[in-house]
Order: structure tokens, then sequence, then C-alpha cells
């Protein structure tokens, strides 16, 4: 189904079909595109699942729905209107992704793909990858402009620690039992701990939180996003791999423990603040960016190397430093 030009102002389109978490590393470029843009109508082609994330980011004006199996690159853009004033290609590096842009002759193309693109560096931060795309371009974008601001809702468990044990791979998902331990250390220690997950993780959000001894309303998997955004912006940390709800915490300013294994926090983790905490264990010899199979079906070596103790302290830093004091 294609979308039908309204009547107003030009367009510019930006391609990013994928997931939560990428739709989320690509907020500062969005951003400088609506500033380098100011009087265009600002579309983004995605799927169409993300729909209420994508209007949370107030970063576009609507959304060109998408769809392709897995990380692919859709077949068509579904716009018919004039041609875009600009078409920018943040989904990936080659003449793939870049060709349903073609197809909508825009009168400007921005994509690593095209003759004028920059250079394409593997080992680049997601974040300041689609920045330097458009700084190629002559239009400023800052990778820290990242931040998102909460719903107009409360949340459903204020000052909760949130344990995120899914992941679309198996490569990214600690194990289950791992998070129960950590859920039972903080229900010992007085914290309130709730578990979350995609519709599709709801017996594993319940296996964590039975074998934590928590309740079966500590689960709040597979809830609509408005609710999920609205924990995550009211909770005292977030315990997750690297997966979608870790960057929405980053987005929402949250305290975050991030545990990684096939890929480097080098190019999907946090800023470098004393709000999140990255456990990473590469092991010996040569550090790559991308020392695994991130869509493998097993857990990654390196993420099984982290500990719940490991966790626990994680979060006695968070702690400490949210209090001005030394961990633990």
């Amino acid at each position: 189904m294609s979308v039908p030009s309204p009547a107003g102002p030009p367009t510019v389109v930006a391609l990013r079909a994928l997931g939560l978490g990428d739709l989320l590393t690509a907020v500062p470029a969005l951003r400088g595109l609506r500033r380098a843009y100011p009087g265009h109508r600002l579309l983004l082609a995605a799927p169409e699942a993300l729909r209420p994330a994508v209007a949370a980011t107030g970063a576009v004006d609507g959304l060109l729905p998408v769809a392709a199996p897995g990380r692919a690159v859709p077949p068509r853009v579904p716009w018919t209107g004039a041609p875009p004033a600009c078409a920018v290609d943040l989904h990936g590096c080659g003449p793939e992704s870049a060709a349903p842009l073609r197809a909508l002759r825009p009168r400007r193309l921005l994509a690593y793909a095209a003759a004028d693109g920059p250079a394409w560096h593997e080992t680049e931060h997601e974040r300041a990858r689609w920045c330097r795309l458009l700084v190629h371009h002559g239009i400023p974008a800052d990778p820290d402009d990242l931040r998102i601001a909460p719903p107009p809702v409360p949340s459903p468990a204020p000052g909760a620690v949130v344990l995120h044990p899914g992941a679309d791979a198996g490569a990214r998902r600690w194990p289950a039992e791992r998070f129960a331990a950590v859920g039972r250390d903080l229900r010992a220690a007085g914290r309130t701990v709730v578990v979350t997950g995609g519709p599709s993780e709801r017996a594993l959000a319940h296996r964590v939180a039975d074998a934590a001894g928590l309740p079966a309303t500590a689960v709040l998997a597979g809830v609509p996003f408005p609710t999920l955004m609205a924990l995550v912006a009211g909770a005292r940390a977030v315990v997750v791999g690297d997966t979608g709800i870790a960057h929405l915490a980053t987005a929402l300013g949250t305290p975050s423990v991030v545990l990684f294994g096939p890929v480097s926090p080098a190019l999907w983790g946090p800023p470098g603040l004393p709000r999140h905490r990255v456990l990473w264990h590469p092991g010996a010899g040569p550090v790559t960016a991308r020392p695994g199979d991130a869509h493998g079906a097993e857990p990654d070596p390196r993420l099984l190397r982290i500990t719940p103790p490991e966790v626990m302290a994680a979060l006695d830093a968070l702690d400490a430093a949210a209090a001005g004091r030394q961990p633990t």
C-alpha cells in the first residue's frame, strides 16, 4: 500500500527499517535533518510496529510503513507524491538500501553507497555513523543529541529495578537463571523488581520472576509501548543485554547496566556517563569490534563471562554515583 502525498510542504524521506534500538540510535541524525530542512515534512520509512516509538522520539512528522524479513532491505518505500527534496539512507551501506530511495527520484540522495558518499567505517559507533553521513554533506548532527522526553503517563512501578532478559538472538541473551539470581539478591536487599519482555517473551519473563521469588504481578511483558516507556523512564535502573530496551534507557536518561557479548560496546554501547555501566569480557588476545555472531542462537562466550555478582556490583556503583558515595 502506498502513502499518497498530502497537500503541503515538500518532503524529506529517511529509511531505517530495523528495530527499536536502531531507531533510537538514528535519532541524532534525524534531528540533524529536521534542523536542516525546517520547512519540510520529515517522514521515516520504518516497520509499522515501531509507530508508537517513532512518535515518541518527536524527531519526525510521520511514518511510511515498510516491511522485510529480518534485517533485510524493504523492496520499496510507499510514497507516491512528488519527488522528495532529500532522501537519506540510514539503513545500510550498500546499493540495496539506497535503491528504494533512488526509486523516489529525490532531488538529493544522501547515502554511503552514493557516488558522493563518505567512506564506511566498520568500527564506528552507530550513532556517530549516521551523523557523519550528514556532516559529510554539510548538515550538522550531534551523536549525543539522543535524549527523548518521558511519556505523559505514570510508571506502573516507579523506582523499580527493571530486568529485561530477552533479546532478538540467543547470542545476546544472558541466561535466565542469572537474571533470576540478580532478582533474588535485589529482592533480599528490599528493592522493587519487575521483569519485562516483548509479547513473545512472556514465558521467559515469568520463568525469571518465578526463579527469583517474585510475584506474577512483577512481570510486565508485552505491555503497550507507552507503558514500557513510562516504566523505563521511572526506573531506579535497568539491567539488560544489547537490545532495544538498553537504548531506550539511554534515550530516557535512566541508569542502566548493559551486558555485551558478541559485539563491542564501542559500536552499540551507551554514552560514557556515570549513570551507565557496561559489562564486557572480550577475553585474551586482540580485541575486535565484532568478535562473535550477534545473531547466533547460543549465548556468546563473552556474555557468559559476566556473573550475577558483577551485575550487583555495577548496580551498587550506580546507587553510589547517584548518592555521591564510593561503591561498596
